[in-house]
C-alpha cells in the first residue's frame, strides 16, 4: 500500500448483507472494525487519499453491510458495520453480530482486521471483546486509535497507553491516528503493506 495508492483506482464494488453476497475470494482482505462514530469512514478515505469515496455519515449506525472497496485490482478494504449502538434494534444489531462474526472467521483472504478506537476516549467493553475474540480466533488485528488531532500530544499518549494496557498491546504494535490532520497515514500504510504481503 505504497505510496502509490493514491494513484490507483479505488472503486465500490459491492455491499454485502449475507455472506452469500460476498464478493468471490480473489484478492486480500484488510477488514475495518470499530464502535458506531468512531470515524471509520474518515479513516479510510484518508488511507486511499479519496475524498468521500466512503460515505461519511453523522448518524451512528449508518453502514448496515460489509461494503467492499477494490484497490488497483490488487486486494479488498472492507468496511464492516459498527458495534455498539444502542438505538438500533437489537435484533438487528445480533444480525449484524453473526454477519461480522462469520465474514471474520470463514473469509480465506482476510490478511487483518483494523480495530479502530477514538483515542479520547477510555476503552470500552465491546472493544475489549472484540480483540479479545480475534485473538482466540488467530485473526491478525491492528489497533488504530483515531480522532488524535482533537488532543495535545502529551494527552494523545497518555490516553494511548491506557488503552494498549487494557487491550494488551504494546505501543509499537498499534497506531494514532488523525483523518484531519494524516498523522499516521503512512504508518498505516506501512502496517498493512506487511499483512498484505
Amino acid at each position: 500500500m505504497s505510496d502509490q495508492t493514491s494513484g490507483e483506482e479505488v472503486f465500490f464494488v459491492t455491499s454485502a448483507h449475507s455472506l452469500a453476497q460476498l464478493p468471490a475470494a480473489l484478492y486480500p482482505e484488510i477488514a475495518f472494525a470499530g464502535r458506531s462514530n468512531v470515524g471509520k469512514s474518515s479513516l479510510i478515505n484518508k488511507l486511499i487519499n479519496r475524498h468521500g469515496l466512503v460515505k461519511v455519515s453523522a448518524t451512528p449506525g449508518k453502514t448496515r453491510s460489509l461494503n467492499y472497496f477494490l484497490v488497483g485490482e490488487r486486494y479488498y478494504l472492507v468496511d464492516l458495520p459498527g458495534y455498539g449502538f444502542a438505538r438500533v434494534p437489537k435484533d438487528i444489531q445480533q444480525q449484524w453480530r453473526r454477519l461480522i462474526e462469520s465474514y471474520l472467521e470463514s473469509r480465506p483472504t482476510l490478511k487483518c482486521v483494523v480495530v479502530i478506537l477514538d483515542v479520547r476516549h477510555q476503552l470500552k467493553e465491546k472493544d475489549r471483546e472484540l480483540v479479545g475474540w480475534l485473538r482466540e480466533k488467530n485473526i491478525p488485528c491492528l489497533p488504530v486509535y483515531t480522532k488524535a488531532d482533537k488532543l495535545s500530544r502529551n494527552e494523545q499518549y497518555k490516553n494511548a497507553a491506557l488503552l494498549d494496557a487494557g487491550l494488551g498491546f504494546a505501543a509499537a504494535d498499534r497506531i494514532l491516528f488523525s483523518a484531519k490532520s494524516g498523522q499516521g497515514r503512512d504508518s498505516l500504510r506501512s502496517a498493512l503493506d506487511q499483512f498484505l504481503r
